[in-house]
C-alpha cells in the first residue's frame, strides 16, 4: 500500500485523486491532505479518509473546519494559515506527493516536499513554469521523481516507457482548441466572460479554462515539457485535436510516432502517476475507436491564439522570463474573471509585463528571485491593464 498525501483536495484534481483512493483502499493511503477554504468538502474528506495531518490556507475557517471534525477519533493534527501547506506536504511516511493546488501557490509547498525526500505526482503545471531553475536541481539532489499528472505530460512520459536514450526526436502536445476553437477571430470581440469558463471537453477551474481558450494552458505545457524532458523549444510543437482522445505523441528519431489515447479522463494520468511502474486493473469505460469517431488535427491558428507565441518567447528567454509569464497570466486571468479586463486584453498585459522585464532577466536564479519578480509580475499586470483601460476611456 503507497502512502501519498494530496494538495488541493477540495479541486478538480483534488477530488479525482481521492475518488482513485477510494476504488483502490488496498493500493493507496491518505496521510495527509490540504485545501484552500472550502471548509465543508474538505471536512467531509477528512471524515471519509481519515488522514493524519490536514491543513486549510485560509486561517478564517479554522474553527469550523475543527467543529466540523469533531467527532473523527482519532483527531488528526489540524492547521491553517499558508505555511501549513508546506508542513502537510513535508510530513510523515507519505511516498509521494500529489500536487493540485492551481498557479504558482504550489511551489513553495512543492519544494518542502521534495526536501523530505517525497516523490511529486506533479499536477501543478506552474511548479516547473515558474521554479523549473530551481525545483529541478533540489529534485536531482535528493533522488526525488517527478512523475506528470496532467494528461499531455503523461501521455508523452507513457509514451517514452522503453525509449533508448536520445531516441526521441519530437515531442507534439495536442490541444482541444478550447471554448473558441470554432469561433472566427473576428468575432473574439464579443467574448463574455461565460463564454470562456465553458471548456467543450474537459471539467476544469475556471482560471484553467480560460488558460484552454487562449491557449497559453499548451504554452505552459509546452515550458514545462522542455523541463521534464529535456527537449528544447524547436522540438516541441502544439497540434490542435479537438476530440482530446490523443493525449499527446512522440516522434523518435527513425520518425516513427508513438500516442497515447483515452477518454477525456483525469483519473487516468493521476493513476498512473501514483502506481506508476506498474499498471492498475480499473473498471472505467474503457477506449471504444468506433465511438469516438473521427480523430482530427489542424494547425493551431497564431492570429487566434496570441498566448502560445508569447510562451514560446519566455521559455526561449529561459531564467526568470517564464515565471513572470505565468505570473503575469494568472494575474492577467484573475482580472478578465473579475470582468476588469477584456479577454482579448489578457495577451496584451502579458506582453507589456514580459517585455518590460526584459531589461532585468536573471538568467540563473535562485527561489528568492523567482518569488520577486512573481510577486512583481503581478504588480505590473495591475498597472498594465490601468494603462489600457485609461486608454480606452481616453
Amino acid at each position: 500500500m503507497k502512502a501519498i498525501t494530496l494538495l488541493g483536495s477540495t479541486g478538480s484534481i483534488g477530488t479525482q485523486t481521492l475518488d482513485i483512493v477510494e476504488h483502490h483502499p488496498d493500493k493507496f493511503r491518505l496521510v495527509g491532505i490540504a485545501a484552500g477554504s472550502n471548509v465543508a468538502l474538505l471536512a467531509a474528506q477528512v471524515m471519509q479518509f481519515k488522514p493524519e495531518i490536514v491543513a486549510i490556507c485560509d486561517e478564517r475557517k479554522l474553527p469550523e473546519l475543527k467543529a466540523a471534525i469533531a467527532s473523527l477519533d482519532p483527531q488528526p493534527i489540524v492547521l491553517a494559515g499558508e505555511d501549513s501547506i508546506a508542513e502537510v506536504a513535508r510530513y510523515g511516511d507519505a511516498e509521494a506527493v500529489v500536487t493540485g493546488i492551481v498557479g504558482c501557490a504550489g511551489l513553495l509547498p512543492t519544494l518542502a516536499a521534495i526536501e523530505a525526500g517525497k516523490d511529486i505526482a506533479l499536477a501543478n503545471k506552474e511548479t516547473l513554469i515558474a521554479g523549473g531553475p530551481v525545483v529541478l536541481p533540489m529534485a536531482k539532489k535528493h533522488g526525488v521523481k517527478l512523475l506528470p499528472a496532467d494528461s499531455e505530460h503523461s501521455a508523452i512520459f507513457q509514451c517514452l516507457q522503453g525509449v533508448p536514450d536520445k531516441g526521441l526526436r519530437r515531442i507534439l502536445l495536442t490541444a482541444s482548441g478550447g471554448a473558441f476553437r470554432d469561433w472566427p477571430v473576428e468575432d473574439l470581440p464579443k467574448v463574455t466572460m461565460a463564454d470562456a469558463i465553458k471548456h467543450p471537453n474537459w471539467s476544469m477551474g475556471r482560471k484553467i479554462t480560460v488558460d484552454s481558450a487562449t491557449l497559453m494552458n499548451k504554452g505552459l505545457e509546452v515550458i514545462e515539457a522542455h523541463y521534464l524532458f529535456g527537449m528544447d523549444y524547436d522540438h516541441i510543437d502544439i497540434v490542435i485535436h479537438p476530440q482530446s482522445i490523443i493525449h499527446s505523441l512522440i516522434e523518435l528519431q527513425d520518425t516513427s510516432m508513438l500516442a497515447q489515447l483515452g477518454w477525456p479522463d483525469m483519473r487516468l494520468p493521476l493513476l498512473y502517476a501514483l502506481s506508476w511502474p506498474e499498471r492498475i486493473y480499473t473498471d472505467w469505460q474503457p477506449l471504444d475507436l468506433v465511438k469516438s469517431g473521427d480523430l482530427t488535427f489542424r494547425e493551431p491558428d497564431h492570429a487566434k491564439y496570441p498566448c502560445m507565441d508569447l510562451a514560446y518567447a519566455a521559455g526561449r528567454a529561459g531564467g526568470t522570463m517564464t515565471a513572470v509569464l505565468n505570473a503575469a497570466n494568472e494575474q492577467a486571468v484573475a482580472l478578465f474573471l473579475e470582468e476588469k479586463i477584456h479577454y482579448l486584453e489578457i495577451p496584451k498585459v502579458i506582453e507589456k509585463v514580459c517585455d518590460r522585464h526584459r531589461s532585468d532577466l536573471n538568467t540563473a536564479p535562485n527561489l528568492d528571485d523567482i518569488l520577486a519578480v512573481d510577486s512583481w509580475a503581478r504588480t505590473a499586470v495591475s498597472e498594465a491593464a490601468a494603462n489600457l483601460t485609461a486608454v480606452i476611456a481616453g
